[in-house]
């Protein structure tokens, strides 16, 4: 099924006739695997701080919430472990073989990268982005 080409940040684009640009296949997957991942769910504050809205209003426990990951203490396993779960709610990933996600520590946030294979096509697919201030 075709959706709007949306990637995440950045406007809906337009086709060569004008019309919104649509996305299916592979490059839709990438597109919802990286929304999910950028998205932050509604959930308690750190520290007793009140709790934190989420950015779907309608979905409140969408997301992985990666970017409240900025400024705390980087425990790559356990934002390896998030990632994993939440890609994996993704019908476009295949389960087997299982993704491979690496996060790095870096000056701000971390470095993400993502391989997993395209559940319709079985093709390897390759995300690589930073979440930082």
């Amino acid at each position: 099924m075709s959706d709007l080409y949306h990637y995440w940040s950045g406007d809906l684009s337009a086709s060569a006739s004008g019309d919104l640009l649509g996305v299916d296949g592979t490059e839709l997957g990438q597109q919802r695997v990286l929304r999910r991942l950028l998205t932050n769910p509604s959930g308690p504050g750190q520290n007793g701080a009140p709790d934190l809205p989420g950015d779907y209003l309608f979905h409140l426990d969408y997301g992985a919430g990666l970017p409240r990951q900025v400024g705390e203490v980087v425990d790559v396993s356990k934002i390896r472990a998030l990632i994993r779960g939440q890609i994996l709610r993704e019908s476009a990933v295949a389960r087997s073989p299982a993704p491979q996600i690496d996060v790095v520590a870096i000056t701000g946030g971390v470095s993400v990268s993502i391989r997993y294979n395209d559940a319709q096509t079985k093709k390897p697919v390759f995300l690589a982005f930073d979440v930082n201030k």
